[in-house]
């Protein structure tokens, strides 16, 4: 694993600006609305009082452009992104402030572990692939027992980052979730705290034979779509179809290693085939069941257990959260 300075800024990463007002969501057409301001008419009177409830029929594209506001009373007004806020946040008053402070600033200065998975991790990068950041925080204790509490994750479309609230990650690593386990074995570590450092050394407790039927499922699943497409569209997106492929290929390994192996590299050659399209449909399907076989074998052989260690994982989150009391990321 590629070492890491705790102490590393997270500013040295030079990454977007997380906090930009305007990556704020259009509010969707049909979606009720608040107005937060009185809207005069042109007499100067108050045409729409402060606190009237209106249904957008027509959203902007951005947040430099106005909504189109229909009323009871059948009238429209053409209203900024500020003067309007959504029924069901006005409804939660001071709430969805902290929430919103909370979401664009803190949370990510509390980033415990952020590592590289995707293309980059898998050794099947190219010119065009992207750079995708995932990791886990852990919210201070105030933000976490408030009434508005935190998000389960937080994202950054600009920079490909997602992060789970320490919790979340937790049990999805206890449900053999394929992107969270990657994190967990990711060779590009790009920042990790002490308190990180420890679950990673402790990584193995989240291995069991529920990965068997995880990934599987999600496999199967995956494979039917995309039969489907076929029939239907006559395509499918060959890139999905190779990481479904890397992804039985991995099972493979944690059943018989005990081990997730992110990078994949020694099977570059045969995967971007099948990004490229160069397999056609059967072959990948034949693939496919060759791949299922040998996971099946490898389960019935496996030495992992049967559960994962949930007291261990529930110790280190209880542990996790008493340091959350303390001033710092631990």
């Amino acid at each position: 694993m590629q070492s890491v300075d705790p102490q590393r800024k997270w500013e040295s990463l030079k990454l977007p600006d997380r906090t930009d007002p305007f990556r704020k969501l259009i509010i969707a057409e049909g979606t009720n609305v608040v107005v937060l301001r009185d809207v005069r008419n042109r007499d100067g009177g108050v045409a729409r009082p402060r606190g009237a409830v209106g249904t957008v029929i027509q959203s902007p594209a951005n947040w430099n452009h106005s909504y189109q506001v229909l009323f009871l009373d059948g009238g429209v007004e053409s209203l900024l992104p500020r003067e309007i806020m959504m029924l069901a946040k006005y409804q939660e008053g001071s709430l969805q402030y902290s929430n919103a402070e909370i979401d664009t600033g803190e949370l990510y200065d509390r980033v415990l572990f952020q590592c590289i998975i995707g293309s980059q991790a898998y050794g099947l990068a190219d010119g065009a692939s992207d750079i995708d950041r995932r990791g886990f925080f852990l919210p201070t204790a105030d933000s976490h027992w408030s009434l508005s509490g935190v998000p389960e994750q937080i994202e950054c479309h600009e920079t490909q980052e997602v992060y789970w609230e320490i919790q979340k990650f937790i049990v999805l690593a206890l449900k053999a979730n394929p992107s969270v386990l990657e994190c967990l074995y990711s060779p590009l570590v790009e920042r990790m705290t002490p308190l990180a450092s420890e679950l990673i050394e402790s990584r193995e407790m989240f291995l069991s034979k529920l990965l068997f039927q995880t990934y599987n499922g999600y496999v199967a699943s995956q494979f039917k779509k995309m039969e489907s497409d076929i029939r239907n569209k006559g395509s499918v997106k060959w890139k999905h179809a190779m990481h479904l492929i890397r992804l039985l290929i991995s099972g493979i390994d944690v059943l018989k290693h005990a081990y997730v192996p992110v990078d994949v590299g020694s099977h570059r050659d045969a995967l971007l085939a099948i990004k490229r399209g160069e397999l056609d449909w059967q072959e990948i399907e034949s693939l496919r069941l060759a791949l299922h076989r040998d996971f099946s074998a490898a389960f019935t052989h496996t030495r992992l257990p049967e559960r994962p260690d949930y007291r261990r994982a529930e110790a280190f989150l209880i542990r996790a959260r008493r340091a959350a009391l303390e001033p710092g990321l631990p």
